[in-house]
């Protein structure tokens, strides 16, 4: 009896996670569509008379260096650090899953030049071949976005990869070609849904890793420039008011660690449903 309570508390309690996770979610993404709706105040708007002002009333989360509004530079922040880090995914998604199905497809010189390839770009740290890449491309939206979804790009591949290999060896696709069903009929049909079917899942979860990367490059100034309210290039500018205006810096971070914190569980969810577990 105890055992049924304490796994049907344990149960509500994960189910209960899940929903605060989707609904802070849910905030984020209105904030990154609607921010006005949100709040009043301009994000870029300086009023340097009201200056490090801590949490009142009239600025919930207190006012930065500049005296602009913390709270409503979160809000309009959102779009930059969720957008990015989307766009990234949507890069390492497009540009691994082509070539693992390639490398899939065609067997020989094909797979071998394409799983090396992928070897010496898993050889790399995600972050630091970020890095890496924007050293040579230079600083900006457009690049951090590309180098974060090159990183991104191997687990992806392997993923799909093998998938493909499954798909292509599995009874139906053998029936399919003896009832002489044309190579791209066959793949467009029967090879492609199944071999993307954990994508969306895996992409979920390395959305999170996407945002983290995101911050850690805003922070160390590859990314969006100043005046733009982005959470990671926040962190940056409140580092050196930690001791006098600790807000500046510290509410960025938790907008970044609840976001990840949130997509990592419906990641993880969406896996374990996807694979038939119990979440």
């Amino acid at each position: 009896m105890s055992q049924l309570l304490i796994s049907g508390g344990v149960k509500r309690r994960f189910s209960t996670g899940y929903l605060l996770a989707a609904v802070y979610l849910l905030l984020v993404a209105l904030a990154v569509i609607f921010p006005a709706w949100l709040t009043h105040f301009d994000p870029l708007n300086a009023d340097p008379v009201n200056a490090q002002l801590p949490p009142t009333a009239e600025h919930w989360l207190g006012t930065d260096q500049l005296g602009r509004d913390v709270l409503a530079r979160i809000i309009y922040g959102s779009r930059y650090s969720l957008l990015i880090s989307l766009a990234a995914m949507a890069v390492a998604v497009s540009i691994g899953s082509l070539l693992g199905l390639l490398a899939g497809l065609f067997k020989g010189p094909p797979d071998e030049l394409i799983s090396r390839a992928v070897d010496v770009v898993s050889a790399f740290p995600d972050l630091l071949l970020a890095l890496m890449l924007i050293a040579f491309t230079g600083p900006g939206t457009t690049n951090l976005i590309f180098a974060l979804g090159v990183a991104s790009v191997p687990r992806f591949t392997r993923v799909v990869r093998a998938q493909t290999f499954v798909v292509m060896s599995s009874g139906y696709v053998e029936q399919a070609r003896t009832l002489g069903l044309k190579r791209h009929v066959l793949v467009w049909r029967h090879v492609l849904p199944h071999a993307i079917a954990h994508v969306p899942a895996l992409a979920t979860l390395g959305l999170g890793t996407a945002i983290i990367g995101t911050a850690g490059l805003s922070f160390l100034g590859m990314g969006p420039q100043p005046p733009t309210a982005e959470w990671g290039l926040m962190l940056a500018e409140g580092r050196n008011y930690l001791r006098n205006a600790w807000w500046i810096g510290v509410w960025p971070g938790v907008a970044i660690t609840l976001t990840v914190i949130s997509v990592n569980t419906l990641g993880r969810y969406w896996q374990a449903t996807f694979e038939g577990k119990q979440p």
